[in-house]
């Protein structure tokens, strides 16, 4: 049985029982419709059964190749933009030590990311270190034309190839792509990079446990098979119920749209652990893609706490009442650390000698719900024991469960994005794109 658990209980007045009985019997029409494969998007669903699916023989071509980079490399560049990122981006941020850069204390290559945005000068500062460090680097697209990450590879095969020569540069760039077709697979056919397979089946936002998150994430030095595991046994909750008493999954996607139709249309995600910011970066991906469309769908935001509680956290207390929140609880942190006594007391702080500082952060969690309860915000509490593999694992499948649930109940396809192409078709035709002549002369005399 899953140890991450999901707690409604300061829902309750904000919602009926009617509610929930209705719901019910929603999300186990939707459970259906996602097991037997005939809901919307029913292309996309390699995600679902993926965990079980990976073979070791995989698992075991990834760890090899993470280690063999991890003798090669100081810096290991990935890059890709949206889930070709931020999947592994959140489980590294969570499970590395945040001063491992300025210490080197973890021994392995520092994980930096490329083609996430078309910063001139952060491509520029990057191509800099890159002059000073040894390094290898990871291509992530299906098609290999998406621009972000095709500029940033063209600029970033260029320096390789001048550092190294092309021989030795072929050996540090991997390729994840295609199976069959496009750009990349192209180019990496044609050099002899070593590549790895986005499976058709699963879009970007739900492929952190294919090898676009796994190679990253075994460079940086953690255990994916850990990770493979917990989403695993979530899997096995998942997929065995639609009952809210038996799948979190189910109550976390019920819970949202409940209070959706209540008028609550922004969920914050909190954590109460920095470590975890990019998690929600992660989850702000993945439902808001998802769910964005149709002029429908919950908006996703987040914040961290307690830092956030100093910025964001009066509006939360009193501003517009169309909240609620997803707090992820962390039970158990992986060190220990009291807060010291100090004779003088200047602070007025002595009551907490002694004190872990885990239990003053938990106390300021549990002050925070309360507070924000009886302000008219909803909360939701997501909790898992501790911060490791394991439960990431099973913290990524949860949510991407749930998101799927929660997509069919609003009466979306949640495996397609069709409004990102909205932004590009502008920027081809402003950048000159041949084909794009006469949007361009339109974009122009609006911007006049």
């Amino acid at each position: 049985m899953t140890q991450l658990k999901v707690d409604i209980s300061k829902l309750k007045s904000f919602t009926g029982d009617s509610a929930w009985a209705a719901m019910q019997v929603e999300i186990n029409n939707c459970h259906r419709m996602l097991t037997s494969q005939t809901g919307k998007g029913n292309d996309f669903l390699g995600w679902v059964d993926l965990p079980v699916q990976l073979e070791p023989a995989l698992l075991a071509r990834i760890q090899a190749d993470a280690d063999h980079i991890r003798e090669m490399a100081e810096l290991f560049v990935v890059i890709g933009i949206g889930g070709s990122y931020l999947g592994s981006k959140a489980v590294i941020e969570a499970l590395a030590n945040p001063f491992d850069a300025l210490t080197g204390g973890s021994g392995n290559p520092s994980i930096v990311f490329a083609g996430e945005n078309l910063s001139e000068d952060y491509h520029a500062q990057l191509l800099d270190l890159l002059d000073h460090k040894e390094y290898a680097v990871a291509v992530i697209s299906k098609s290999g034309t998406t621009t972000e990450p095709a500029i940033a590879f063209r600029l970033i095969r260029k320096h390789i190839e001048a550092k190294y020569g092309k021989e030795e540069a072929r050996k540090r760039i991997f390729a994840i792509t295609d199976s069959s077709r496009g750009a990349l697979k192209k180019l990496a056919d044609a050099e002899g990079y070593s590549s790895y397979v986005i499976p058709d089946d699963i879009g970007g936002r739900y492929s952190v446990l294919t090898p676009v998150g796994l190679l990253p994430i075994a460079v940086a030095g953690f255990d994916i098979r850990k990770l493979v595991e917990g989403a695993v046994q979530m899997r096995e909750v998942a997929l065995k119920s639609s009952d809210f008493e038996q799948n979190p999954c189910a109550h976390y996607a019920a819970a949202r749209n409940i209070l959706l139709r209540s008028g609550k249309f922004v969920e914050i995600l909190v954590a109460f652990e920095p470590g975890l910011l990019y998690v929600i970066e992660w989850w702000k991906q993945l439902y808001g893609e998802s769910e964005g469309k149709e002029n429908k769908g919950i908006f996703p935001a987040g914040v961290t706490f307690t830092s956030d509680l100093h910025s964001m956290g009066q509006y939360i207390q009193e501003g517009m009442r169309m909240l609620f929140e997803t707090v992820i609880s962390v039970g158990e942190p992986a060190f220990q650390l009291v807060v010291p006594d100090d004779p003088e007391n200047l602070d007025g702080l002595n009551f907490l000698s002694g004190m872990r500082l885990s239990e003053v952060n938990r106390q300021a969690e549990l002050g925070t719900m309360l507070a924000h309860v009886d302000g008219g915000v909803p909360n939701i509490r997501v909790s898992i024991p501790t911060i490791n593999e394991y439960y990431l694992g099973q913290l990524i499948y949860f949510f991407e469960f749930s998101c799927a649930l929660s997509g069919y109940a609003l009466g979306v396809n949640p495996f397609d994005q069709p409004g990102v192409e909205a932004y590009k078709k502008n920027m081809f035709a402003l950048l000159g794109k041949p084909g794009f002549e006469k949007e361009t002369a339109e974009l122009r005399k609006k911007l006049l």
